[in-house]
């Protein structure tokens, strides 16, 4: 499962990468075409987000990658 989501992720952020240099770079007087670029490249950066950290969890939780400095709970609780 984690190669299919790592798969899904560099696609995601290649579609990103492409259609926001499409929704700049196309004339600003073709509306339709940057409107369907830019809402494409938001939808790459929304599931590459969170194809990203879902493998960051995955990789914690299996131990490939140390967990984040966190702070125990409650730690900054003065009640």
């Amino acid at each position: 499962m984690a190669k299919l989501i790592a798969i899904l992720n560099v696609v995601a952020w290649s579609g990103f990468w492409a259609f926001g240099y499409i929704a700049f770079s196309s004339d600003p007087m073709d509306e339709g075409r940057m409107v369907i670029a830019a809402l494409l490249a938001a939808g790459g950066a929304a599931v590459g987000g969170y194809a990203w950290f879902w493998l960051v969890r995955h990789s914690e939780a299996t131990g490939y990658a140390r967990p984040a400095n966190r702070a125990p709970l409650g730690l900054g609780d003065d009640a």
